[in-house]
């Protein structure tokens, strides 16, 4: 029997880039990399081959690995196909909206995991020989050292357009390596669409259209904190503003936005960078965070002598994140007239609504710590499909407890002991907890996933 992949030439399919798929007395189909000018291929087929030719467009990456399975040739081209397997990897992880891709190798095995919706979700698994090339190729585009196997390393690259920030970390069976995926477009980055309810937003936008003043949001790693603050300076941006960041990363390019990596080994950190804005005339600064009583100072200085203030620091709620600073060093009294707001958010998991299942809910599901004031019957848990990936979740969406400082709270602010909550029952400010129960009320969301906010309920 005729062997199909002997009908043309290793150069030609290469030339080409073409994989015979069928033959028969009449006709040939090829598969062809959708990115060929099919018709004048076709064309060319049919003079050389005398005979009608059928084609079936896929994506160059799934013909790179034909033509190296079916056509060996030479080690450039070996090369090729790895770092298509990369950029395959890339593609599919921004496919799938994930923020990180890692990479992974052990003793028998490499795979690959996407952190989707927050959680890592194996999608692949990679031959080893094919591992240590890909390690090397993210070297070289990253700017890092591929000679240097036993430190870690850190760098960026650009591939396809996206910014792409690379951690590499030895490990016992060689290197792994981390790729977070950073913002392209802030076409999408719009305060009315991130999840605030109509009467929080209009609050928000109030407090930062001060024209001095700090704004502080804060929550865990990953809790939606930075593009909160970059749909903020979105909003604010105009030719009128002069507008100054200091990052790390820097996740959106804001166009219009003065924005400045961090660099702590070369002196560059919050507070020095902080030090030189005030000195280039800025209108609002963002500090991408509060981590210390020099940069925290620096702010306040900063909102006194009329700049406005946007930050993010590590807090298990808004009101905590004045205890937070107190605890730093910052008088009291010195907070009550520079914070504007505070905000407190996290990013929860909605679930599928392909698969989620109803059972019955019984308030000893809860927290012993969650004093619960609503019934419900019923609540939803996550299942798995292939819409969701098997997760049980598809999309995320932000919750927020926003505290607007007010005369109010900046008289609690200053008493020795402060006890805001009478102060937040009676301005019907709702609190995480209860915006998680909420969505769980709904059936948006499940009691796996609000419970640890639920845990932290006073």
């Amino acid at each position: 029997m005729k062997n199909l992949d002997s009908i043309i030439t290793k150069e030609f399919a290469w030339h080409y880039r073409v994989i015979p798929k069928e033959e028969n007395e009449e006709e040939i189909t090829f598969f062809i990399d959708e990115e060929k000018e099919i018709k004048t291929v076709v064309n060319d087929l049919k003079i050389i081959l005398g005979k009608k030719i059928k084609v079936v467009p896929r994506k160059s990456f799934e013909i790179e690995k034909l033509l190296v399975l079916k056509y060996r040739t030479t080690e450039e081209v070996a090369k090729k196909i790895k770092a298509s397997v990369l950029e395959e990897v890339i593609n599919e992880a921004i496919s799938f909206s994930s923020s990180d891709i890692h990479f992974e190798i052990y003793e028998d095995y490499t795979r690959v995991r996407y952190r989707i919706d927050g959680v890592l979700v194996e999608k692949k698994r990679i031959k080893k020989d094919l591992y240590a090339e890909i390690v090397n190729i993210v070297k070289i585009q990253s700017n890092l050292d591929i000679t240097e196997k036993r430190l870690p390393q850190d760098g960026r690259a650009k591939i396809d357009g996206y910014d792409i920030r690379v951690s590499v970390l030895p490990t016992q069976f060689g290197e792994k390596i981390v790729m977070r995926i950073l913002g392209k477009n802030t076409d999408n980055l719009q305060l009315s669409s991130i999840g605030f309810e109509e009467k929080e937003l209009k609050k928000y936008i109030e407090s930062v259209n001060k024209s001095n003043g700090i704004i502080l949001i804060s929550g865990p790693t990953g809790s939606g904190k930075t593009t909160t603050l970059y749909a903020t300076l979105k909003m604010l941006n105009n030719t009128e503003k002069n507008i100054m960041t200091i990052e790390d990363p820097i996740e959106y390019v804001l166009d219009g936005v003065n924005q400045i990596q961090l660099n702590e080994e070369i002196g560059l950190t919050f507070s020095s960078a902080l030090r030189s804005f005030l000195r280039q005339d800025p209108d609002i600064i963002m500090l991408g965070e509060i981590r210390d009583k020099e940069t925290s100072e620096m702010a306040v200085r900063a909102s006194l002598t009329g700049h406005l203030v946007l930050s993010t620091i590590h807090t298990n709620s808004a009101l905590g994140t004045i205890s937070r600073l107190i605890d730093m060093g910052i008088p009291s009294f010195l907070l009550s007239e520079t914070i504007n707001a505070t905000l407190a958010q996290r990013l929860l998991r909605k679930l599928c609504n392909e698969c989620k299942s109803k059972e019955n809910f019984s308030k000893e599901m809860l927290p012993s710590t969650y004093k619960v004031q609503r019934k419900i019957e019923y609540h939803y848990e996550p299942v798995g499909c292939e819409k969701c990936h098997y997760t049980g979740y598809k999309g995320r969406r932000a919750i927020y407890e926003l505290v607007v400082i007010d005369n109010d709270i900046a008289r609690e602010m200053n008493k020795k002991e402060q006890d805001y909550s009478k102060i937040i029952k009676e301005k019907g400010i709702k609190t995480l907890p209860e915006k998680a129960f909420d969505l769980l009320e709904k059936g948006e969301t499940s009691l796996k996933e609000i419970y640890s906010i639920l845990i932290n309920a006073n």
